[in-house]
């Protein structure tokens, strides 16, 4: 299987974020808890599900990351550029993404 993350869309201000090891969603991909068998992706449905009604985060989803050197990489380059950050200034203290992460 595949490694995989919980990403979403905080309600508050749209910024990605990743669910950490705690059960709070983080802005910074490689602070993510990975899921490395099903259960554990059925997991991440529930909790993605219940926040998502709680009004905590929208545009839940699962998506595939390989880890390279201890970093985590998005395989699809959506996902490599939300977890980079905006392509273009955002908002104040969010720098744009870092073009050479997106290449990858």
């Amino acid at each position: 299987m595949v490694d995989k993350v919980l990403t979403a869309n905080r309600l508050g201000d749209g910024i990605a974020v990743w669910l950490d090891a705690n059960g709070e969603w983080t802005e910074n991909l490689q602070g993510a808890i990975v899921a490395r068998h099903a259960e554990a992706v059925a997991s991440f449905e529930e909790i993605g599900k219940r926040d998502f009604s709680a009004n905590k985060v929208v545009d839940v989803a699962i998506v595939d990351v390989v880890e390279d050197n201890g970093k985590l990489w998005p395989t699809r380059l959506r996902e490599r550029i939300r977890a980079a950050g905006p392509t273009m200034h955002y908002a104040a203290g969010y720098k744009p993404a870092d073009a050479a992460f997106i290449a990858v």
